[in-house]
């Protein structure tokens, strides 16, 4: 490939040149940078219409690259963007409001003339100011301080809708979406209403003036916009100040400023309102058109949320993750470091592209597959992560729901006009430029049915919306597994794919109205798409849910269920695996013997029961796995020895066991001797998760990442004190099973209470879980 010479004037001291030194001995074979890399151009159609699916190459083949067109470093996997997002000591945030595209002497000499002096904002600030700031100014963005906007969400929103409504055909953006979040922006910042359209200009020449590429024939009209931007925030802040006992963040701040007159300082003030303008309103202007258009192009998913409001909250977090309006940031790099093994040197820029991590299939399982019921949806980095994690991203939540909420309530027929969609170039933020939709209106339901505009869909504020993704699924099939044992063939009931799930993997199945969810582990083939396959043993001395499975579900009928959702991993790179299940614990235990087996591992499957007609998928497993099944059946003399089977540990093996707590009891003791974390369990219950205030204790969790302390009272679960200070943590069974809400720790002794770690991940003590876990002294420290 072509590249630049050490020689050459644009390599030399310059990050746009290639990083190799070409004179390097061992590099003499030529230019490292490989042609895709080489070729890379984020202001490139490609990029513009799909970021994710420009560099998948780069996720799969060469995460970390060089671009030598843009001169930054790629970043475009999931753990390594969270890990630079984490480290915001090494990767500064500083470069991440810097110009991508330098602007020429005349452009400058425009924007000196305003006065233009955009300094540091919560987005692009370094520790140690950083912090103090944020921690003061965040009070406004909580879950309970941003109840009061919903009515006004609620009533602008429906006042645009009201415009347009009989008309058959709008384009969104122009119509509802960018004027509705810009409302909002002004509303919650406190700035007055006027000179809406002004605004609206000068935030496009704002986003074009930093993250774009205008030509040089556009720069100077841009520059003028951005400085006249620029004199407005300051003559607004100038009547804010005025009138400092109005609501508004902006008002606020001015408060906050004659407490800590060093930390909210007057030229901080004027950037923030310039920057909170355009963060407020234009990417939750952008997100709100990308869900939509997502949506609409996924017709079944569209009609679910007309039919299921409720699906919302996750519907959001899923359009978030699938194509949200954030597609990168840049961070600058303070020292030499690595990124998934690669140097990148001191002063190299970064572009951390989040739209490719939220499209990691190492994170989310069948990442390119629209899913509004995805059970870790929320894991998206669109809102970024860590201490510089979005303030906003609450409010953007907020109107997204209530956006959508509307549209799928008063116009469910509502579909894509034929178009061709455009983007205003640039690396970081994306949104169509227009987005037209038609429908009949003559269709309108409100037009049969006056109570629909009463009606209203609770807001979901800034929490993970685990359980509210369920999907009603056909019951295709009952069949007997063994006695008292049903085999239940679950399908779509429009008969398109369900998500991908793999060995080990469970479905949460709701019990009618009787407000009971319970677990049941996958038991069919994973490469079988059509269907979803439990089996539940009736146990009428139970709490309940599989005597309503067996008493209520036939074929034709239907059932609400949660996930794939997967908790109980394989290592596929084991050197050898040992599969132990009693009972009904043989149903996630047969999926990971049957991947063992069609990846050719060493592997061996050890079933007991107590009668060979109680035992379930006998009939599969004996021509699936031959002489590697070994039966343990307690009526025909052959009980399973766990002491002479685990006598000799093998450091390379990995025992997966499912069954009874008497047997996994067992199991542990056996394995004493064996490396600490060979043993994985899946347990069918836990009582360790009840929270008795009386008998507790309160702490204080400082959260590392976020720069904050979090107090956690006696009679309250750590989970729901991260959740009241804004901090995102994903949750399900909330009993210590199924390890969702994980969350890690860097200091401090912890009191488990869940089923879900090993013996050696507990004595390691650097993961807890949040929903019942809790500290053993009054402090500990998280990496959140």
């Amino acid at each position: 490939m072509a590249h630049l010479s050490p020689t050459d004037p644009a390599a030399a001291g310059n990050p746009g040149g290639c990083p190799i030194d070409h004179a390097a001995p061992a590099r003499a074979q030529g230019c490292p940078v490989s042609p895709q890399a080489a070729e890379f151009d984020p202001f490139g159609d490609g990029y513009q219409q799909d970021p994710p699916d420009y560099v998948r190459w780069a996720r799969e083949r060469e995460p970390v690259f060089y671009s030598p067109k843009l001169g930054y470093w790629v970043v475009t996997r999931y753990d390594d963007i969270k890990a630079v997002f984490r480290d915001n000591h090494t990767f500064s945030p500083s470069i991440a409001l810097e110009k991508i595209t330098p602007t020429g002497p005349e452009a400058n000499a425009v924007l000196a003339s305003y006065g233009y002096a955009m300094n540091r904002t919560l987005v692009n600030e370094d520790e140690p100011a950083h912090m103090p700031r944020r921690r003061a100014l965040m009070d406004p963005f909580t879950p309970e301080a941003l109840k009061h906007h919903e009515p006004m969400v609620r009533r602008l929103t429906r006042d645009y809708v009201d415009r347009f409504i009989d008309d058959g055909r709008a384009d969104l953006v122009d119509q509802m979406l960018w004027e509705v979040p810009l409302t909002v922006a002004l509303h919650f910042l406190g700035v007055p209403e006027e000179d809406m359209d002004r605004l609206r200009a000068y935030s496009i020449a704002h986003t074009v003036n930093t993250w774009g590429r205008p030509k040089p024939e556009e720069q100077v009209a841009v520059a003028h916009a951005v400085g006249n931007f620029w004199q407005l925030a300051g003559n607004i802040l100038d009547k804010m100040r005025r009138n400092p006992d109005a609501p508004g963040w902006m008002q606020y701040g001015i408060r906050k400023q004659k407490e800590f007159p060093d930390v909210v300082t007057d030229s901080y003030l004027h950037s923030m309102m310039m920057a909170g303008i355009v963060a407020a309103h234009e990417t939750t202007a952008n997100a709100s058109a990308n869900a939509i258009k997502l949506l609409l192009q996924h017709p079944e998913a569209w009609r679910e949320l007309c039919e299921d409001p409720g699906l919302l909250p996750n519907a959001v977090e899923e359009c978030l993750r699938h194509n949200g309006s954030v597609a990168a940031w840049r961070r600058l790099a303070t020292r030499d470091t690595e990124i998934a093994g690669v140097a990148i040197p001191a002063g190299a820029r970064l572009l951390i592209v989040s739209s490719s991590a939220n499209h990691d299939e190492r994170h989310f399982a069948d990442a390119d597959f629209f899913d509004i019921r995805r059970e870790n949806a929320s894991d998206q980095l669109t809102f970024g992560y860590g201490a510089h994690q979005c303030m906003g991203k609450n409010l953007a939540r907020m109107e997204m729901q209530i956006f959508l909420e509307e549209l799928t309530r008063r116009l469910p027929h509502l579909r894509l006009a034929e178009q061709q969609f455009t983007y205003v170039p640039n690396t970081s933020f994306r949104g169509p430029e227009h987005l037209w939709v038609e429908w009949d209106p003559a269709g309108n339901p409100e037009r049969r049915d006056p109570g629909l505009l009463s009606r209203r869909q609770p807001v979901r504020i800034g929490e993970p919306s685990a359980h509210a993704i369920s999907r009603r699924l056909l019951v295709a099939s009952v069949t007997r597994a063994a006695d008292g044992i049903a085999r239940i063939r679950l399908e779509s009931p429009d008969g398109k794919p369900l998500p991908r799930w793999t060995p080990g993997s469970h479905i949460d199945v709701e019990c009618g109205d009787t407000g009971m969810s319970r677990q049941y582990s996958l038991c069919g083939d994973p490469a079988d798409a059509g269907a979803l396959e439990i089996a539940v043993l009736r146990e009428d001395a139970g709490r309940g849910g599989s005597a309503w499975i067996h008493r209520h579900l036939r074929p034709g009928g239907s059932v609400r269920a949660r996930g794939p959702r997967n908790h109980f991993r394989m290592d596929e790179s084991a050197s050898r695996l040992i599969f132990i299940a009693g009972g009904i614990g043989i149903t996630p235990i047969s999926a990971m013997a049957r991947r063992a087996r069609e990846l050719g591992l060493d592997y061996q499957l050890h079933y007991s029961g107590r009668a060979r007609g109680r035992m379930a998928l006998l009939e599969e497993l004996a021509p699936l796995h031959g002489e590697r099944l070994h039966l343990h059946i307690g009526d025909e003399g052959r009980r399973n020895d766990f002491d002479a089977l685990l006598a000799r540990p093998d450091p390379g093996a990995q025992i997966y066991a499912c069954g009874p707590e008497r047997m996994l009891a067992a199991l542990r003791q056996a394995c004493a001797a064996w490396p600490e974390d060979a043993l994985r369990v899946e347990h069918f219950h836990s009582t360790l998760a009840t929270l008795d205030p009386s008998r507790e204790h309160a702490f204080e969790a400082e959260l590392k990442d976020s720069g904050i302390v979090v107090q956690v009272p006696a009679g309250q679960t750590l989970l729901a004190a991260l959740r009241s200070a804004n901090i995102d943590v994903q949750s399900d069974c909330e009993e210590g099973l199924c390890g969702s809400c994980e969350v890690r720790v860097i200091d401090g002794a912890i009191d488990h209470r869940d089923v879900v770690l090993t013996r050696g991940e507990r004595e390691a003590g650097n993961r807890m879980m949040a929903c019942c876990s809790r500290a053993r002294g009054e402090r500990i420290v998280l990496e959140l």
